[in-house]
């Protein structure tokens, strides 16, 4: 009779789509994951994961991401805690905009049928998310904040227009900032970026840049470090001076930064940007103006990536003009070159080719002298052709001579303050946010130019300012907006004077919807105002954020940046937005990234229909740290469907009632849930996801094998464990569960549970394996009790008969006991 029990019982069939169909409505009633409920005391958490763009439905990176983040939130919820894990989407942008022009369709169609497609698919993957809370960013609800939010910067003296050379895709047909611009290309298509002069609008950035730095203060060990490290990279600060060099012709000097002030008696020429409105004007006059134009064509469609590679051939071109170093009175030589940038300080440098390699290659690429003027012992470079960066003493630079150089930067900052000729500052790589875009999907900047008033915001009562209707536009890119063509949209009066003025025609970067999105989810059924500050007190700042590394410099910059302003016009109460980040990886095919393409592209709708919601979602997160990347090709989910079946089986054997006495079961089992159950919230709060399905993995085991060895569906600590069991794949694995709770006999969501209390009694071991060595060689392993001595230890392994064997007659010289896990013999 028991052996056909066991037969049926190995052999029951687990039908994973029959128990996803039957769990979803049942879900959509109970509501486990509702946050904010009036009456809900528990103490609060929020676990926010980056929202997805509907460019299509979820693909496997979706299916990664979203599995770690929401280990995080049923963990916490288990933990007793109040936990807003809320989801949107980010719906504006090129993609849309692209696909619709390919299409003839809105953008607004194509956008909101993929949203419908994802949230279906999120609904089915079976995330902790508050349905109550979701918006678009694309909802003129939604955007209407942007604007205001825009005016607020306007106000504040953050939002300006400015005529600069800027980011330019001609694929894209708009302008791009710098941190969209990946190698020189542009990061949705791929294009070469090139230089264009253009009107527009910025957000001024860089008046947080040190704040932005020094802030990071607060993050260190709650953020990856990797991604600390890009932004300062990115702000890249840098201390020196500005100095004062008079340009012979010219009434006024020109301020050139830099790093190595001890280093001017070294500099031997200038360099000006190429395409600086500084290298125009000195060309004017000199008869070299064709030559000018001529290589300032031919660098123009470069990067400025290409431009600083420091492997680059230096060109350029002498520009007839002197400048005169004001420490020695010495006429510099002034050239236009590529490899200097407009927008680095006042677009010109001193060069010191002695000490920078690129000073040093223009140097040699054009005879230019090589004056040494830090004695580093290194070779010198007039003779190895390689620039010496270290630290010396100084030489051939007058009353510096001798001098270190901390001490010889403080004396001639102090002289060429004294003398009027220049003073210590600080320089940043950070350049303010480029916010304009030629294009049609996106946010409408709120500003109506009026040849009398100039800029006038469009009034806050008069906001949203809706996109006009798509139909009858234009949207292929031309380098100007579709939005001028909308001329019953543009022409309108003057909010102040009456007079016939025209609406911004550009939209906004689709940045600007993401830099504040986290801060609406708490207010997301708020009407009149973008989000409640009670709301903020409440929830704010995240208190853990999931998301790709990629958007390490873009989106999480441009974020703190927001709520340090934010911050400033009181509307929060903090500084930092996001408390702890964790990063994932991509999820790859053989070692590539999944492409049509490269015919290496896995779906994901087809490892749900084959695998199951529940496998894909345990192969995600067992494959291994959510930093790395995950090749699908090494990835098992029939293995996963094994495993969720062996611990769905186990429910069928508890015959205990529930809420049975735990305390009189199986000790042997009994410690090893309790271990299982400590080791595994350790491990999901240090982020080892991996780790804690591991410790479910072997609990599954340990029960199985206790209850095959007698002990039995009656025994309490058998329901102790498969309960433990049902609450841990919880996270991972929340349709097995359920159906495991319910097959336990209780109610629904096991989400709602609580994770089981440990007993620190439990834990302590009745024995623990020491390993006896010879010579550093295993040769045996023994139980012993975990408060064995030295002593004691040493006696068991020399007694033991391997020991004894191997060791014959030879007495060892040396013993090393390390109780209770080691004993090493010298012999």
């Amino acid at each position: 009779m028991n052996n056909n029990v066991n037969d049926e019982r190995e052999h029951a069939a687990y039908d994973f789509a029959y128990v996803q169909e039957k769990w979803l409505p049942i879900w959509d009633q109970v509501q486990p994951f509702k946050s904010g409920r009036p009456d809900d005391k528990r103490e609060k958490k929020y676990v926010l994961d980056m929202f997805p763009y509907p460019s299509g439905d979820l693909h496997m990176g979706h299916a990664e991401a979203y599995a770690l983040g929401d280990v995080i939130a049923r963990y916490w919820v288990q933990k007793g805690f109040n936990v807003m894990h809320p989801i949107a989407w980010d719906a504006f942008g090129l993609p849309a905009e692209n696909a619709a022009i390919k299409r003839n369709s809105d953008p607004r169609i194509w956008t909101y049928e993929n949203i419908a497609v994802q949230k279906a698919s999120m609904r089915r993957f079976a995330c902790s998310f508050d349905w109550d809370r979701v918006f678009n960013t694309c909802d003129p609800e939604y955007y209407k904040w942007n604007q205001w939010l825009f005016l607020k910067l306007h106000e504040r003296g953050l939002a300006y227009r400015k005529d600069s050379a800027v980011n330019w895709c001609p694929g894209c047909q708009t302008v791009l900032a710098n941190e969209q611009v990946v190698a020189g290309l542009c990061e949705r298509c791929d294009s070469a970026v090139t230089k264009k002069k253009l009107n527009q609008w910025y957000f001024k950035i860089t008046d947080y840049a040190d704040r932005l730095l020094d802030d990071m203060a607060q993050l260190e060990g709650k953020w990856p470090e990797k991604v600390l490290m890009m932004q300062r990279n990115w702000i890249g600060r840098s201390t020196g001076a500005n100095v004062s060099f008079v340009i012979e012709g010219r009434t006024a000097p020109v301020t050139i930064y830099t790093t190595r002030p001890d280093t001017l008696y070294g500099a031997t020429f200038m360099v000006v940007a190429a395409d600086s409105e500084l290298a125009a004007e000195l060309v004017v006059g000199t008869g070299i103006e064709t030559e000018f134009n001529a290589y300032l064509e031919k660098i123009k469609a470069d990067s400025d990536i290409d431009r600083l590679a420091t492997d680059r051939p230096k060109s350029g071109v002498f520009l007839n003009r002197y400048a005169i170093n004001p420490v020695n009175g010495a006429k510099l030589p002034i050239w236009a070159s590529d490899y200097v940038l407009a927008d680095y300080g006042t677009g010109a440098i001193m060069a010191v080719p002695a000490h920078d390699q690129r000073d040093l290659d223009f140097a040699k690429a054009f005879k230019l002298p090589v004056v040494v003027v830090v004695e580093t012992g290194e070779e010198d470079p007039n003779t190895s052709g390689v620039a010496t960066t270290g630290d010396g003493k100084l030489v051939n630079s007058g009353a510096l001579n001798g001098l270190n150089k901390a001490d010889a930067i403080a004396a001639i900052n102090s002289q060429l303050e004294k003398d009027g000729l220049g003073k210590s500052a600080r320089n940043y790589r950070l350049r303010d946010w480029l916010v304009s875009r030629q294009r049609y999907w996106g946010t409408p900047i709120p500003i109506i130019h009026c040849p009398s008033c100039g800029e006038v915001p469009v009034p806050a009562d008069q906001l949203p300012l809706t996109l006009p209707d798509a139909k009858g536009l234009d949207l292929k890119p031309k380098g100007t907006s579709p939005l001028g063509a909308a001329t019953d949209w543009v022409n309108v009066a003057c909010p102040k004077c009456g007079a016939a003025s025209k609406r911004d025609t550009d939209t906004m970067d689709t940045f600007v919807d993401s830099s504040w999105y986290y801060l609406r989810y708490p207010s997301s059924t708020v009407h009149d105002e973008p989000f409640s500050k009670k709301d903020i007190e409440t929830w704010l700042p995240v208190d853990q954020y999931v998301g790709g590394v990629t958007h390490a410099i873009l989106h999480l910059l441009y974020s703190r940046f927001f709520t340090k302003v934010l911050s400033d016009m009181g509307m929060v109460n903090f500084n930092e937005p996001f408390t702890r980040l964790l990063n994932q990886g991509m999820v790859v095919m053989d070692g590539s990234a999944m492409s049509k393409s490269r015919g290496n592209l896995v779906a994901l709708s087809d490892e749900l229909e084959k695998h199951g919601v529940d496998a894909i979602r345990l192969s995600m997160v067992f494959a291994g740290p959510p930093e790395d990347d995950v090749d699908w090709s090494d990835v098992s989910p029939s293995g996963s469907v094994k495993f969720l079946t062996r611990a769905w089986r186990l429910s069928g054997d508890v015959t205990s009632a529930p809420g049975a006495d735990f305390s009189k079961g199986d000790v042997s089992l009994r410690k090893a849930t309790h271990k299982a159950l400590n080791d595994a919230g350790f491990a999901v709060e240090s982020f080892r996801f991996n780790v804690a399905v591991a410790r479910v993995m072997e609990l599954v085991n340990a029960t199985r094998k206790a209850i095959d060895s007698g002990c039995g569906g009656s025994d309490p600590a058998v329901r102790e464990a498969v309960e433990a069991i049902a609450i841990m794949i919880s996270l991972v694995a929340p349709f097995t569960a359920e159906e495991m709770w319910e097959r336990l006999g209780h109610k629904p969501a096991v989400a709602l549970a609580g994770w089981p209390a440990v007993d620190p009694k439990l834990l302590v071991a009745d024995s623990v394996e020491a390993v006896i060595q010879i010579n550093g060689k295993i040769k045996e392993r023994i139980d012993v009790s975990p408060t064995i001595t030295d002593a004691e230890l040493e006696a068991l392994a020399l007694a033991h008969p391997t020991i004894v064997a191997e060791l014959g007659t030879n007495a060892p010289k040396k013993v090393i006991a390390r109780a209770p896990k080691l004993v090493n013999i010298v012999a």
